[in-house]
């Protein structure tokens, strides 16, 4: 099977800026590589995705919209981030002034 070279993931528009950065941030895209072992465009992934001890934490569903190379992720598959239509996902209001939304 030919490995992923580059991934586009969507998330809902109304993702607040805080979520923004925990899911584009390294350790998540990491994460991903383990989480998933392959792709195809249109799959839904739903990510439990934690803010820290003083945190809340919770499900962002997360679309594969392209897939460049083969459908199978490792280490070495580029994950860029996109923002597609809101959903209602809302924000987190924790560890910040005024939810950082």
């Amino acid at each position: 099977m030919e490995t992923a070279t580059k991934i586009t993931v969507s998330y809902p528009a109304d993702l607040s800026v805080w979520g923004r950065e925990i899911v584009e941030d390294r350790p998540f895209r990491n994460y991903l590589t383990k989480a998933h072992d392959r792709a195809t465009v249109g799959d839904h992934w739903s990510e439990f995705v934690g803010v820290g001890c003083c945190g809340s934490a919770m499900d962002v569903d997360l679309r594969v919209e392209s897939v460049a190379g083969g459908s199978k992720i490792d280490s070495e598959t580029e994950f860029v981030f996109t923002e597609r239509e809101a959903c209602s996902v809302g924000g987190w209001t924790v560890q910040s002034s005024a939810g950082r939304q």
